[in-house]
């Protein structure tokens, strides 16, 4: 990133690829949100007083984060998705600020739970984790997730078939993925060792439904970080890829609307820690 070699990477600072992710992506699903509450619930930080999320976007882990604490700050290194989360839903426990991950503006030992949704891959680790033991108090937790790439889509008898147009697409576009993506490959490993608390565990295998239409799977595709590079490098051919993708789609179901219903079918890690007291 020009200027701010040290920074997270910045993928998704222009306003129209905010309003696509505000638009197609989705909040954690309810087997993730389980999987969190219960290991807070085990370590007793419930209720905390002030949650941090970590890179939000427009905001679908904050909104969730917001019915269960008390005070929830959302913040981003992307100016267009701080605006798009402000546009969002309001909810009277939730502010937002722009900021780097690696650089958070709080308190020493002040935040209860910091969170990060689908993005501690683009952070600088090291110093992110830095950040991460200096503003958790004693007794506080971190949680990190992402959705890996193995996800499947069901509908009827052609879910099979359904689920290999979608990742011949996915294949396709992760040629142009940045190369931080292999964090995610390699299920948050990485993530997991570099996290300075001893009382830790990495969960790999957490499944969420998510509702969804195949308009809702072709834009989920769109708003993809991977998709904005090949846009940028070759707007036709990645227009086209999305059309026929969605044609395919629909011929395989043997419907014409993009406003079906499918199931969309998600694996989640999520790494969880807790600073010892």
């Amino acid at each position: 990133m020009p200027g701010h070699p040290s920074m997270a990477t910045q993928m998704f600072e222009t306003r129209g690829h905010a309003a696509i992710y505000q638009k197609y992506r989705f909040a954690p699903g309810k087997e993730l949100q389980r999987t969190i509450l219960s290991y807070l619930r085990e370590k007793r930080i419930n209720p905390a007083e002030l949650v941090v999320d970590v890179v939000c976007g427009s905001g679908q882990g904050t909104c969730f984060l917001a019915e269960h604490f008390k005070k929830v700050v959302g913040m981003d290194i992307s100016e267009a998705q701080i605006q798009e989360a402000r546009e969002g839903p309001s909810m009277p426990n939730v502010s937002c600020l722009v900021c780097p991950a690696e650089e958070l503006p709080f308190k020493d030992a002040s935040v209860d739970l910091l969170t990060s949704f689908t993005a501690a891959h683009f952070f600088d680790t090291e110093k992110f984790m830095r950040e991460a033991e200096r503003v958790v108090r004693l007794g506080g937790c971190v949680a990190i997730s992402t959705y890996t790439m193995d996800m499947s889509l069901r509908y009827g008898k052609c879910s099979e078939k359904l689920t290999q147009v979608f990742r011949e697409c996915w294949d396709l576009l992760l040629k142009y993925s940045h190369h931080r993506i292999k964090l995610v490959l390699e299920v948050y490993k990485q993530i997991f060792e570099a996290l300075p608390f001893p009382d830790k565990k990495r969960i790999s295998d957490i499944f969420d439904k998510i509702p969804m239409t195949v308009a809702g799977a072709v834009g989920y595709l769109e708003s993809s970080s991977p998709y904005q590079a090949f846009m940028k490098n070759d707007p036709e051919a990645a227009k086209s890829l999305l059309q026929e993708t969605e044609k395919r789609m629909l011929e395989m179901m043997g419907v014409s609307s993009r406003e079906i219903p499918v199931e969309f079918w998600v694996r989640h890690v999520c790494v969880l820690g807790c600073k010892a007291q």
